[in-house]
């Protein structure tokens, strides 16, 4: 390790995470970073002892720290003050149409390998002396070595120091404003249509029903059958009508595609529980009692459907609807409807919110219940890592214009 040759003069060293060293010096930061606004909410994650939870299920990652090292006395003192994740895939990020001799032209979808930045804290003593900057480029360092062409966060639309740094510092521009919708699972059960019939898919029939069918979507990951294969997937279900013929008896997706109901819906669920815990902090004693009143009325009174807040101020956890798609007329009714599953689902599980994310273009953001004041804009900021790719079919993403959906990765959530 180099340190000023006057032993005074603290030195800036960004290496990997080593899980066995560094878990309890990482946590700290995190919970230094913990400090919401003066009077406001501020929405935590626990991480469950696991700092690499929320990249360790992409294919490709990396987890960095900034370690501050100086010596004093002769000894050498080492204290960890920022950190980043990263992880990268293929996704679609356009379509192109297929001509052949003798058919139709066929839509295929044409993907990009792309990285993301998760995670990025700086400890807040040591704020402004350009830590989060060089962690960022070291982490674009290591997604340019692994053939990475473009890189892209998400952050809160209104967490302005973050959007600042990288649009202002690192060379980002604003991509896409989707929605993070959030509903509380209330202690009684949502209606879900007695003209509908929900399906457990199999995971063959899920992945064909996604390649068919969304592999066109923007960021549609080309390993959807590594993300339905996950622990953490607890299943991809379809909504179609009772009196549909593969209501009443099911043979698969193959012959469900080439005879498809009028109307039908699509929908997988993530167990983020598993993964990490949310904490709203920052409320009022008062408010505290009345969020712990709804929920006694509700547990009390089910059959009134009241409204009602999970604990919310205490550690909770998510379940992550994605892959939301389908046609017809009845499509948005059904998609209310897988909705209300997944709520139930959460609620059999005891989990407290169940949250989802969608284009702000797309005509699920009026289908979808959920909680304005628990929902909120996000801001995703894209950045292209290398001027000499080639444009191809595409041409430069950045500039493109955004679809009306896109397909949701639980694995980054």
């Amino acid at each position: 390790m180099v340190v000023a040759e006057n032993g005074s003069d603290p030195v800036l060293v960004i290496r990997e995470y080593n899980p066995k060293t560094d878990i309890q010096k990482v946590e700290h930061v995190e919970r230094s970073c913990e400090v919401g606004p003066s009077g406001e909410y501020s929405l935590h994650a626990d991480l469950l002892g696991d700092p690499v939870c929320r990249v360790r299920n992409s294919p490709a990652y990396l987890m960095l720290v900034a370690e501050m090292v100086v010596m004093i006395g002769g000894d050498e003192k080492r204290e960890i003050v920022g950190m980043i994740r990263g992880c990268i895939k293929t996704v679609t990020c356009g379509k192109k149409l297929s001509r052949k001799a003798g058919f139709l032209a066929e839509t295929s979808p044409i993907f990009t390998k792309l990285a993301y930045i998760v995670g990025l804290r700086v400890s807040p003593s040591h704020r402004r002396m350009k830590i989060g900057l060089k962690l960022v480029c070291r982490m674009e360092d290591w997604f340019r070595d692994n053939g990475a062409e473009y890189t892209y966060i998400a952050t809160d639309a209104s967490n302005k120091p973050c959007v600042n740094l990288f649009t202002e510092k690192c060379g980002y521009s604003k991509f896409r404003n989707p929605s993070v919708l959030v509903h509380p699972v209330f202690a009684h059960r949502l209606h879900i249509s007695p003209r509908v019939t929900i399906i457990k898919l199999s995971l063959s029939d899920a992945e064909t029903i996604y390649r068919r069918r969304f592999s066109t979507t923007e960021f549609f990951p080309r390993d959807i059958d590594s993300v339905l294969k996950n622990n953490l997937n607890l299943g991809t279900f379809l909504a179609i009508p009772k009196d549909s013929s593969h209501a009443l008896s099911w043979v698969g997706s193959e012959l469900f595609l080439s005879d498809q109901p009028e109307s039908w819906a699509i929908m997988s669920v993530w167990n983020c529980n598993e993964v990490f815990k949310l904490e709203v902090k920052g409320a009022s004693w008062v408010k505290k009692g009345v969020v712990k009143t709804t929920r006694v009325l509700d547990r009390v009174f089910p059959f009134l459907n009241l409204p009602s807040l999970p604990k919310i101020f205490n550690p909770f956890g998510l379940h992550l609807a994605y892959g939301l798609g389908g046609e017809g007329p009845c499509y948005m009714k059904f998609v209310k409807d897988l909705f209300s599953y997944a709520h139930n689902l959460a609620k059999k599980e005891k989990c407290g919110v169940v949250a989802t994310e969608v284009s702000s273009e797309d005509p699920l953001m009026s289908a979808i219940p959920h909680w304005k004041v628990l929902s909120f804009d996000d801001l995703w900021c894209i950045k292209r890592l290398d001027e000499d790719y080639s444009d191809g079919f595409v041409g430069d993403w950045r500039k493109s214009q955004p679809d009306s959906s896109f397909f949701l990765d639980p694995r980054e959530f």
